[in-house]
């Protein structure tokens, strides 16, 4: 085993602890992780109201266009058009 005695335990528990406190010490505090959270959770919060503002003007469209009146299609073109020849102008060959 690595660790046999009551010494070497203790020993392992005070180099864990010491190196926790330097940890601690040596840490910058945060303060531009917390201030980058903060920028992230605005611009979330900013483009989740965006979202929903433009969800609500499309549903506004949607209700607006299903109650509108339909608008008569023009006829299509192929119905409109002429044959290339008629049956009494074609010639035998």
């Amino acid at each position: 085993m690595l660790f046999t005695t009551t010494t070497q335990y203790i020993a392992l528990v005070v180099a864990l602890i010491a190196g926790w406190l330097f940890g601690l010490a040596s840490h910058p505090g945060g303060k531009k992780w917390k201030q980058r959270y903060a920028e992230e959770r605005n611009g979330h919060t900013e483009t989740r109201r965006a979202l929903e503002a433009r969800v609500a003007e499309l549903e506004r469209d949607n209700a607006r266009l299903a109650s509108a009146i339909p608008v008569a299609s023009a006829p299509d073109a192929a119905s409109r058009a002429e044959p290339a020849y008629r049956d009494e102008d074609r010639r035998p060959l």
